[in-house]
């Protein structure tokens, strides 16, 4: 494997998280504030930083496994995700239910929702990503 960068992409804030450099345990990285300048510019930085090999970008399916505006959005960014990042492979992850997994998981932590508003969309994006890696991952030998 090789080291793998997934965005959570929210209105408000986008979450990453990435692998170690093999690519085997996710972590959370960051939180960006949309509002805060091209979001683009700092998944940028983290790519160059952790040598990214591979883009793993959130697609918000509805519980029936549909597509409605919210993926639209999220193809939009990934549209231009290719075109800021033509060498680096893109796989879309349906992230229904990340949220409130991670949720769960934090809370489970103690941490209460005041002190996960700052570190959701971070352990969302962890969440995205270990989906992805578990379907990545050889079935397990008899």
């Amino acid at each position: 494997m090789h080291p793998v960068l997934a965005i959570d992409h929210g209105t408000a804030r986008i979450g990453l998280a990435a692998t170690d450099p093999l690519g085997i345990a996710a972590h959370p990285v960051e939180t960006i504030h949309c509002d805060a300048g091209d979001p683009l510019e700092r998944i940028a930085e983290v790519i160059a930083q952790r040598g990214i090999q591979h883009l793993i970008l959130g697609l918000p399916l509805r519980m029936d496994g549909s597509e409605g505006d919210a993926a639209a959005k999220i193809r939009a960014f990934g549209a231009q995700l290719r075109a800021r990042f033509p060498h680096l492979p893109l796989d879309y992850a349906d992230e229904r239910l990340s949220t409130v997994s991670a949720s769960e998981k934090l809370r489970s932590a103690g941490k209460n929702a005041r002190k996960q508003k700052q570190i959701i969309d971070q352990a969302a994006a962890v969440e995205i990503l270990n989906d992805w890696l578990n379907e990545q991952a050889p079935p397990p030998e008899c």
